[in-house]
């Protein structure tokens, strides 16, 4: 099994639902799949399998999880299935669903049961022929390359007030600008919120001068505990994060000073808790997503390690997934970050350059991330890596990151 969640934004860059983008299948391991693929999900729902096994909470922090939905699996036993609360849950159509009988019968049924509908791939002139089934939807969502969103934004706001209207394909910041100044959309997909920074004459904020500090500190092939925790001391929210993780970790442990907590958690420890704890301050102003994303592209390329054959550049793998977005973090082009934070070479080739023993598995996870299937199945087989072990591999980042900003 194959999944990635793809976030939707809205007009302040809040993530307010996340998309499941599934598949069972390696297709080009299987090709008869690639003619048969709407038949995949006839009796289990890929989406509501991985909603269910993990859970709405690790998913998608408790927000709205859409799970496509095509003719065939309309019919699945859907209630059966679904395990998950009805309204984080938002049955996702496509245009293979006709606006007739039996399909909105059962999109009636659905519908009286809680679940919320969406729809999406309709063009502009097909939006009175699917009046049916838009008066079911919640959520429409439109290719605002291919939509006139004035015209559409009049039609639904005259005919469907109630459907919120998502603008799918916004992969440039401009385009993001444009649409949120218009006010037409109410939710926004696609990749503009992690552009690389191609051309930067900021200077990087002198809070995060000290965190920079921190990371040069702790990632030197042997760093000295007193020196990281004179750098920790710096910042007061470095210090209470600490503190609290070494009381998590030791009940009545009477720390003392910053020394004496990061003697504690030692060098393994505090080298992993400063690396994600200084990526979150890096992230504050930025939206939630990168940080969210860094977090997981790291643990995921780590996990990788095993399927790649590569266990012994786990810890690379990890800064090499936490760092991929260090541009956006400091506002600066990939190269000037990079000269900045004191990585390794390999970690430079992969981040800089595509190339090197680590870019392979972080190539891998850009494109497991975007849900880029047919790429994925084509690494997969080329490098001879288990499905199943890939799946589980970025579930468990999944609930790593869970774990890491909500621990119990």
């Amino acid at each position: 099994m194959l999944a990635s969640l793809i976030p939707l934004f809205d007009d302040e860059m809040r993530v307010c639902a996340y998309s499941v983008f599934a598949q069972r299948e390696n297709h080009l391991m299987n090709p008869y799949l690639m003619g048969t693929g709407r038949l995949d999900n006839v009796v289990n729902i890929v989406g509501l399998d991985i909603v269910d096994s993990i859970g709405t909470n690790v998913l998608s922090g408790g927000k709205e999880v859409f799970v496509e939905i095509n003719s065939i699996s309309l019919f699945a036993n859907i209630e059966e299935q679904c395990e998950s609360p009805k309204d984080k849950i938002i049955l996702l159509l496509d245009n293979t669903v006709y606006p007739e009988e039996p399909y909105l019968a059962r999109l009636w049924d659905l519908r009286g049961q809680g679940y919320k509908i969406a729809i999406r791939k309709l063009a502009g002139n097909q939006f009175e022929t699917y009046r049916p089934i838009l008066s079911m939807c919640d959520y429409i969502l439109l290719d605002h390359r291919k939509v006139n969103i004035r015209s559409a934004k009049i039609y639904f706001h005259q005919s469907f007030p109630d459907i919120k209207l998502c603008a799918v394909g916004v992969d440039t910041k401009d385009d993001y600008e444009r649409l949120t100044s218009d006010g037409a959309y109410d939710l926004y997909e696609g990749s503009f919120f992690r552009v690389p920074v191609e051309d930067s004459e900021r200077t990087v904020a002198p809070l995060k001068v000290t965190y920079i500090e921190l990371l040069n500190v702790v990632n030197h092939p042997d760093f000295d505990l007193q020196d990281a925790a004179d750098v920790i001391g710096k910042d007061a929210a470095l210090v209470i994060s600490m503190l609290e993780m070494v009381n998590h970790m030791a009940v009545n442990s009477e720390v003392t000073s910053v020394r004496h907590a990061a003697a504690m958690l030692g060098q393994r420890e505090l080298k992993k808790w400063i690396n994600t704890a200084v990526t979150k301050e890096l992230c504050a102003d930025k939206p939630s997503e990168i940080i969210r994303i860094s977090m997981i592209r790291a643990k995921f390329a780590e996990n990788l390690s095993n399927c790649f054959q590569m266990k012994g550049l786990s810890s690379e793998l990890f800064l090499a997934g936490l760092f991929s977005l260090l541009d956006i973090m400091l506002d600066q082009t990939m190269e000037q970050a990079l000269k900045l934070v004191h990585v390794s070479k390999k970690i430079e080739d992969a981040l800089l350059n595509n190339t090197g023993e680590l870019w392979p598995v972080l190539n891998f996870v850009f494109e497991y991330e975007n849900a880029s299937w047919q790429e994925v199945s084509r690494i997969m087989i080329t490098d001879n890596l288990d499905m199943n072990m890939v799946y589980e591999a970025y579930t468990d980042a999944l609930r790593w990151y869970r774990d890491l900003i909500d621990p119990v």
